[in-house]
């Protein structure tokens, strides 16, 4: 189909292909046994991601539209229960997103905490009533109601071997209970910590157990004699431990012994591995990029930095390991290495601009309401978080080649990145920070890897000529220095954009002015060329059209004008919609406009009709990322509802539209041509799935055989004109030869080329004037 957007280029129109939106929001967090899904909880819902795909495949949504306090998926992967804020349990058939049962939760007030034991058949609940509760989900019925817990129970888990019918369970108080569910009595209260108890990990044999609390250490017990074997300081809020398993090699991490030795994740963002007989650290992991200015060495100790670690969750399996960051992103880490081997993005927060990425635009990059850039690919929907700015970027742009491209942001600067077209793997190569406020826009050349361009709320506009080498890693990093300082706007330079020739620079501002500029020479100063007026109020975005001498801006005012580059006069105005039209991008190889807004629509206009030809509405907040593919044939948008949506063009259309076409001879030949080519790249079976094809196909078929008999009599015409221009000479005639009559045959279709329909048209004229002759 790579071809179709040639012949389609005057009507593109785009359908969803692909959607990455949020699936985790916080709350807990679980993998299945087999290790191909992870459940997550967004609001009323429970995701369940695939991890190969990195796609949500099923979606379990409360019907009394409560968010979900809590959820537990049993340890033979069969059984989903949720908790929601209206005090019920669900039971689902999650593969089938299908409620099995319901019942009330006999809580007085939500539940917190919940788990499965060993045979899938007990589940405990923990609720901020003080109470545990344990349910039998084979006979549907509630088995214990232990009491004696003070304050919110966040912790229930069964002891791993289930003859012992032990539950162990913390609570506000900071003690873990350990409950003897034949009797249903407290055994007895571990004291150790002095703050929540935020995880519990048992060894195989069910002897040893470690507890971590926000108090900065972590304990392991005895359980037969129910004392404290060891208390080990870690330096950092744990919210999370896992034991490393007992028979695997882990030497390579410095793990020598075949004591205990467990993981914790917590404040720091770091995974670190501790011996437990000795209480050291033998291994602490190397975070993959510097941290943010103003933090530690290791990342911040708050928890409101990105980096804390919520949660930590074995896959022993595949001998992984998966980590839940406080900016809600899934990590997942091959041992014993502790490499990164996937990142899902739960939440982007509003998304503030997106770009296509890599050769065959296989990546987007997106910037979100943070310092940090992400880059997902689409195939899998894996994620590399980029660290570098210190504050919000705000825009983005890409070379031509697609392997560079750069950033803004709020702290002042811009950055040049590159990506490794093999790995896929992204660095910063280059920087520069000498604006005097926050840059909202950036561009790039458009022929050559040779300067950048960005516009400020300092009303400046800078050009960085880049060098010819550019380093390939962080610690290379080239200072970029400003070429050109220029005065440009009274007001914000909110858009700035280099034309295709690299020759011209157009700017927009809230100052209601669209400028265009002359770059001239390497080295030389900028020159204003003109002033382009007429908005009503700031103007959003300006971009040069490829193809035609024109450039088109966008505004506050809700509308979107077309200049000329010749007398800087407006030559059309689209008014569509309700509010500011915050990016545009012309497709259809300058042929139409995308627009969008902050009405949550996209437009496709038309630029020869002026006619808004469809509207694409699948954002509910402000559409701020706007980009296409080189090839027009996929655009991608992002949104501040932090949804980022990609389009690809409506092969449904384009039937739609060729059946129309095909009912004028003006317009058939196109119509035939796109028609070629979607029966060449697709199967039938392929075309009968989309909506309506069937009735488009249908309608095709009687105006193309009536086409194709006036074909036959114009060939019929034409082969007695050539017949009789052979037999006669017409004194005065001009001389043509018998190729030029001849009939234009195009494959398998034989159609007559305008050529030939103007000069069987002027030569009959002719005959008719001088001779008086009549053809049929």
């Amino acid at each position: 189909l790579a071809k179709l957007p040639l012949f389609f280029s005057s009507s593109c129109s785009y359908a969803v292909s692909s959607t990455i939106e949020p699936f985790y929001k916080g709350g807990k967090v679980q993998i299945s046994k087999d290790e191909k899904f992870i459940f997550c909880t967004c609001g009323t819902r429970v995701n369940v991601l695939q991890i190969v795909t990195g796609k949500i495949v099923h979606s379990i949504e409360q019907d009394d539209q409560e968010d979900i306090t809590s959820f537990a998926l049993s340890l033979d992967d069969e059984i989903l229960v949720t908790a929601s804020k209206a005090l019920l349990l669900k039971q689902w058939d999650w593969k089938q997103a299908q409620c099995t049962r319901s019942w009330r939760a006999i809580h007085n007030v939500p539940i917190a905490s919940m788990t499965f034991d060993p045979t899938s058949t007990l589940l405990a609940t923990g609720g901020c009533d003080g109470t545990i509760k344990l349910w039998d989900v084979v006979k549907q019925y509630c088995t214990h109601n232990l009491k004696g817990s003070s304050g919110v129970v966040h912790l229930v888990e069964f002891h791993p071997d289930i003859s012992l019918l032990q539950l162990f369970s913390s609570a506000s108080d900071c003690g873990i209970r350990m409950w003897d569910l034949r009797s249903s009595q407290c055994l007895c209260v571990l004291q150790s910590h002095y703050s929540p108890v935020t995880s519990l990990a048992f060894t195989s044999d069910g002897a040893s157990m470690v507890s971590s609390g926000r108090d900065k250490i972590c304990t392991v017990w005895d359980l037969k004699s129910r004392t404290t074997r060891r208390t080990v300081p870690v330096y950092e809020a744990v919210e999370s431990v896992v034991l490393l398993p007992e028979d695997e090699d882990f030497s390579e991490i410095g793990v020598k012994t075949k004591e205990i030795h467990f993981i914790t994740a917590g404040s720091k963002g770091v995974l670190r591995v501790w011996d437990a007989s000795s209480a050291r650290c033998v291994f602490a992991q190397t975070l993959p990029s510097a941290p943010p200015a103003g933090g530690s060495e290791e990342g911040g100790e708050e928890y409101g930095d990105p980096r804390s670690l919520t949660y930590c969750l074995p896959l022993p399996s595949s001998l992984r390991l998966a980590t839940v960051t406080a900016e809600h992103n899934i990590l997942l880490y091959q041992l014993p290495s502790f490499t990164t081997q996937q990142q899902f993005v739960g939440f982007n927060d509003e998304v503030l601009d997106v770009k296509f990425l890599g050769k065959g635009d296989t990546h987007i990059v997106v910037a979100t309401n943070s310092s940090q850039l992400k880059v997902f690919d689409l195939a899998t929907s894996s994620c590399k978080i980029l660290y570098g700015h210190t504050d919000t970027v705000l825009s983005l742009d890409v070379f031509k080649k697609a392997s560079l491209f750069v950033s803004c942001a709020k702290d002042k600067s811009v950055r040049v990145w590159r990506q490794d077209p093999d790995s896929g793997q992204v660095c910063c190569v280059a920087q520069g920070c000498s604006h005097g406020n926050a840059v909202g826009s950036i561009t790039c050349s458009r022929m050559k890897e040779s300067f950048v361009v960005s516009g400020s709320q300092d009303c400046t506009i800078k050009v960085w000529d880049l060098p010819e080498t550019i380093p390939e890693t962080d610690g290379d990093m080239f200072q970029l220095t400003a070429r050109v300082t220029e005065k440009a706007h009274d007001k914000d330079v909110n858009s700035v954009a280099v034309s295709p020739n690299d020759k011209l620079l157009v700017s927009g501002s809230q100052d209601r002015l669209a400028k265009l500029w002359s770059l001239g020479a390497p080295g030389a100063d900028l020159a204003l060329l003109g002033v382009f007026r007429g908005h009503r109020r700031g103007v959003w975005c300006v971009q040069f059209s490829p193809m035609d001498q024109v450039l088109a801006s966008s505004s506050a005012d809700g509308s979107v004008k077309l200049w000329s580059l010749q007398d800087f006069s407006c030559l059309k105005t689209f008014e569509g919609h309700d509010a500011s039209v915050l990016k545009l991008i012309f497709v259809s190889r300058g042929t139409q406009l995308l627009t969008s807004g902050s009405d949550g629509l996209v437009k496709l206009w038309t630029i020869k009709t002026n006619e808004c030809v469809k509207t694409l509405d699948a954002h509910q907040d402000k559409v701020w990322g706007l980009h296409a593919t080189r090839k027009d044939d996929r655009v991608v948008t992002a949104s501040a509802d932090s949804n980022i949506t990609v389009w690809t063009v409506s092969t449904e259309s384009m039937l739609r539209y060729c059946a129309v076409w095909n009912t004028n001879a003006r317009s058939c030949l196109d119509a035939q041509a796109v028609i070629q080519v979607m029966l060449t790249h697709l199967s039938p079976e392929e075309l009968l799935q989309y909506q309506g094809a069937r009735a488009h196909l249908e309608g095709l078929i009687p105006y193309t055989e009536r086409h194709m008999q006036r074909i036959g009599r114009l060939l019929q015409a034409s082969m007695f004109l050539d017949y009789m221009w052979q037999k006669m000479r017409v004194t005065g005639a001009p001389s043509l030869s018998r190729k030029s009559l001849s009939l234009v045959k195009h494959k398998d279709n034989v159609f007559c080329s305008t050529l030939m329909y103007d000069v069987i048209g002027s030569m009959q004229q002719s005959l008719i004037l001088q001779h008086g002759l009549k053809t049929q």
